[in-house]
């Protein structure tokens, strides 16, 4: 049995599609993301820094969900959402991998110092137009891409839109949807997906995102 620990809104959405798009059977293990059970010795005997994904899988454990995307492409190759060694696409799509955690740590820059940093007195405003700033030129990187085409490879659609798409669904939460016309077409083409559906529907009680838009407070 493939099993996931997973919070809702977290970058452990990205394997909970990835494995619906890959038609896998597997279990949801559901940790809070403000709780205590992440920080428990139980759970860091699994992700030594308590923290979601990890995958029980094959006997192992993953805990990077990049690492887990390339693991399961590789393990999994019939599913067809990889590009193995020897592909045309093969260096576009290890980029596009690599860059969604480009992408997703200006995202956790901005969580952080909107959610978890909750007072006023720890936030810096100047942070965060600095790194929604940053989080909106990484996302000019995909719309550019998208703006040409369906998905992020030329085939269609792979594993890798899982990973960008993750990003793309959480950074509208800080740069206005009308902003980057290509990406939010590129998220609507995703949400459209039978997979994405249903990661939806297992994704759990939302509990990070409260809102639908987090601005920039005045400094």
């Amino acid at each position: 049995m493939i099993r996931l620990h997973h919070c809702a809104q977290a970058r452990s959405f990205r394997t909970l599609w990835l494995m619906h798009e890959m038609g896998l059977e597997f279990e949801v293990v559901y940790h809070s993301f403000f709780g205590d059970s992440l920080r428990s010795d139980d759970y860091l005997a699994i992700s030594p820094v308590g923290r979601v994904p990890a995958l029980e899988i094959d006997e192992r454990v993953l805990f990077e969900s990049g690492a887990i995307t390339e693991y399961l492409c590789e393990t999994r190759p019939e599913c067809g959402l990889g590009r193995h060694a020897g592909d045309p696409e093969r260096a576009d799509w290890l980029e596009w991998l690599h860059f969604a955690e480009t992408v997703g740590q200006h995202l956790a820059n901005l969580t952080q110092h909107h959610i978890v940093l909750f007072k006023d007195h720890m936030r810096s405003p100047t942070v965060m137009k600095l790194e929604a700033r940053r989080l909106e030129k990484a996302l000019e990187v995909v719309d550019r891409i998208v703006s040409k085409r369906d998905f992020l490879l030329s085939s269609g659609f792979s594993a890798v839109d899982t990973n960008i798409g993750y990003d793309v669904l959480i950074a509208q939460r800080f740069v206005p949807e009308n902003l980057l016309p290509g990406v939010a077409a590129y998220l609507k083409r995703l949400a459209a997906r039978p997979g994405f559906d249903k990661a939806i529907a297992d994704d759990g009680v939302p509990e990070i995102y409260q809102k639908n838009f987090y601005g920039i407070p005045d400094a």
